[in-house]
């Protein structure tokens, strides 16, 4: 029979809706009910690609001595995490201060009140590996909370006590100089694995927004050691197991130092921050290896990720037919039956496939060698050996599709959303893929039409089957922003520029917080919680107040806009203390940090959008890597213009040709209507 849960839209909580416990979603029923019979609420986050979510629902949530204690002294309720994360950083932080640790499935107890007293992650169905078995756990929390009232509301007020303090920020009177950024270099350079790429050892998490202020370090201060750390780590990744050799795109992390085991969930926001990451690498080096990675993630995207209404789907499982990475991973005998003996034995060489295997007794398929070396021995060239490789990966991929795939959490999220339409909007000009482009336009139209409350100018944060639900939060606005500006960039149609404008000042009326001089996760809309949260941090996500200040300091470069940069400034003060302490932490506040003090390229560009000559100019500017670069358009085909965009003010086409003009630090230089005068003027 099904519990409470059924009526709920989100994959994650109809996962659980035919448990036997009497699950809540969260709400204020659930809530009545624990003040009315006096008890505590277990409450339970997780996510619906989540390999340990899985393991506790099956062990604990689906066995029925466990559910019976669970429904006779709780309340419980169940959130996904990617729905509510305001719940989720609240409730991860309590967790973090009680026990040490965090993580997935997040296990907390709350007094009727909401407020936190004891929580954990995982915990097994009996004792086992040191680790209390769930039974005694609950027993043990319902015992204190009938007999030790006043120790559990000790508890809870320490928790909040702690939750409280760590909201505030102390705005620094120091000044914001390029000895921060050149400090904060320093520190990640002590960090980086010089072995495998990336920081620390296992497990090993991608953290592009940390090699993307490497680029913009390189870039800025001409540092070969910064590029020669993102090269080593995006090279390595790229031929690891943590990326999908055969359908494209990334894997969440890799358990091991080397990037060869993933855990195999694949999430939207990875794919799209990483796919940014190479193509930044690609325009910074040129390298081949990169943009193939571009176009491989992307069209993962497009092709299994992407609704027809133009959003794009959150996330696929790691497990398949209950077992994590079934989906993805081969043995000897099933890539020769693919491929044939010849294709099959190449296949086995170049991914390094073996008897015995790298994973629980099959292959994870990673790039172990080459392609030239086979050229030698195949008596190919290293174009053929690239065609016949790629061959290969698209015949594995048809005959791995007839498996059983992952589980597609089809929600639709805003924030996510945002990164996806970002890198579509760029990769589109740099790679000359016009349905990359498209697929942006529809991406925006979407989210536009079907996320935005047209009444306050505010987003929603979730949709699915044709509701959009929960006000948006700071990273939604922030990121859509973000998104929008791209899009402007990539078509020069002011409407886009006019909604990010108003997405940004609807973003400052309601996430702001003038006392600490920063923003708020979440809005006056918002519901009250036991604390307001507010996330500096960079995680998998980059902070909502990092992205809100480059935001605000990319459209004070558009729109000549003071009070824009004045507010970035204030929220990069507030987190001053931390940047050069935890730079790995603040990688998207370091970025915005450099955009802040740069002196960036301001370029505008005359003439029609479907005019050679025009789209020659263009591509001069996007094959080049120029972080924080100003670009605005103006084409004769559109009929109402941007306004308010100082750049384009009393300039035009010179002799009715397209034309190119590029200003930096207060200095305008001739226009120029050639490629190549162009590309001289940028270098």
């Amino acid at each position: 029979m099904p519990n409470r849960l059924i009526g709920e839209t989100s994959p994650y909580l109809l996962q659980h809706a035919q448990n036997p416990v009497d699950w809540y979603p969260w709400g204020e029923e659930a809530f009545n009910r624990a003040i009315q019979e006096d008890r505590p609420v277990l409450l339970s986050i997780g996510y619906s690609a989540c390999h340990w979510c899985h393991v506790m629902e099956r062990e604990s949530f689906e066995n029925e001595y466990i559910a019976n204690i669970m429904n006779e002294y709780f309340v419980n309720i169940k959130v996904d995490r990617e729905e509510r994360p305001d719940l989720d950083a609240v409730y991860m932080e309590a967790v973090q201060a009680m026990t040490g640790r965090g993580g997935w499935p997040l296990t907390v107890f709350l007094a009727p009140d909401k407020r936190p007293f004891f929580g954990g992650t995982y915990f097994p169905p009996e004792d086992r590996q040191g680790m209390p078995g769930f039974p005694k756990v609950l027993k043990m929390v319902v015992q204190a909370y009938r007999t030790r009232r006043g120790e559990v509301k000790a508890a809870a007020d320490d928790v909040i006590t702690h939750l409280n303090r760590s909201q505030e920020l102390q705005r620094s009177v120091e000044p914001l100089t390029t000895e921060i950024i050149h400090a904060a270099f320093t520190r990640l350079k002590s960090e980086f694995d010089k072995r495998n790429g990336g920081l620390g050892t296992a497990p090993k998490f991608p953290q592009p927004m940390v090699f993307e202020f490497l680029l913009q370090y390189h870039y800025r201060h001409g540092n070969d050691e910064a590029l020669a750390m993102v090269e080593h780590t995006l090279n390595n990744m790229a031929r690891g197991g943590i990326y999908d050799q055969i359908g494209g795109g990334f894997h969440r992390y890799s358990v091991d130092d080397h990037w060869l085991v993933p855990h195999f969930e694949k999430m939207l926001y990875d794919n799209a921050l990483l796919a940014r990451l190479y193509l930044h690498g690609y325009q910074a080096t040129g390298k081949p290896l990169y943009r193939r990675i571009v176009k491989e993630t992307l069209d993962y995207v497009l092709r299994e990720m992407q609704d027809s209404e133009g959003g794009f789907y959150s996330a696929q499982d790691a497990d398949s037919e209950g077992v994590e990475g079934k989906y993805y991973v081969w043995t000897p005998g099933e890539i020769v039956e693919a491929l044939g003996e010849d294709d099959g034995q190449i296949a086995i060489k170049y991914f390094g496939v073996t008897d015995q295997g790298n994973f629980e007794g099959s292959n994870i398929l990673n790039q172990v060698i080459e392609t030239e070396s086979l050229t030698t021995e195949l008596g190919l060239s290293s174009d053929e050996i690239e065609a016949r490789i790629a061959g290969i990966k698209a015949r594995l991929r048809e005959k791995r599709v007839q498996r059983i795939a992952p589980h597609l959490d089809n929600k639709v999220l805003t924030d996510w959303n945002g990164l996806m339409l970002s890198i579509l909007a760029e990769a589109a000009l740099v790679l000359d893929r016009e349905d990359y482009l498209q697929a942006a336009i529809n991406n925006a139209n979407f989210l536009l039409d079907t996320m935005l409350d047209r009444d306050v100018e505010l987003l929603k944060h979730a949709y699915k089957d044709g509701h959009a639900k929960i006000p948006g939060y700071l990273l939604d606005h922030a990121l859509i922003c973000d998104g929008l500006l791209s899009l402007y960039e990539a078509t020069f149609d002011p409407r886009w520029l006019n909604a990010a404008r108003k997405l940004a000042t609807a973003m400052i009326s309601q996430f702001w917080d003038d006392v600490h001089g920063c923003f708020y996760d979440s809005g006056y809309r918002q519901e009250a919680l036991v604390v307001r949260p507010r996330n500096i941090f960079d995680n998998a996500l980059p902070s909502g107040s990092a992205m809100a200040a480059s935001v605000l300091i990319h459209l004070a470069r558009l729109t000549d806009s003071r009070e824009h940069e004045k507010l970035a400034a204030a929220a990069i003060r507030s987190v001053h203390d931390f940047l050069t302490r935890y730079p790995s932490g603040f990688s998207q506040w370091l970025c915005a940090l450099d955009l802040y003090l740069s002196q960036p390229k301001e370029i505008a560009i005359f003439g029609s959008l479907h005019d050679p000559a025009m789209k020659s100019l263009i591509k001069v500017i996007k094959q080049r890597y120029m972080p924080g670069a100003v670009i605005a358009g103006l084409s004769p085909d559109q009929s109402a213009p941007a306004n308010g965009i100082p750049l384009l003010r009393d300039r035009d086409m010179i002799d009715n040709k397209p034309t190119a003009y590029v200003c930096e630090s207060y200095i305008c230089q001739t226009p120029v209507t050639d490629p190549e005068a162009l590309l001289g003027l940028l270098d």
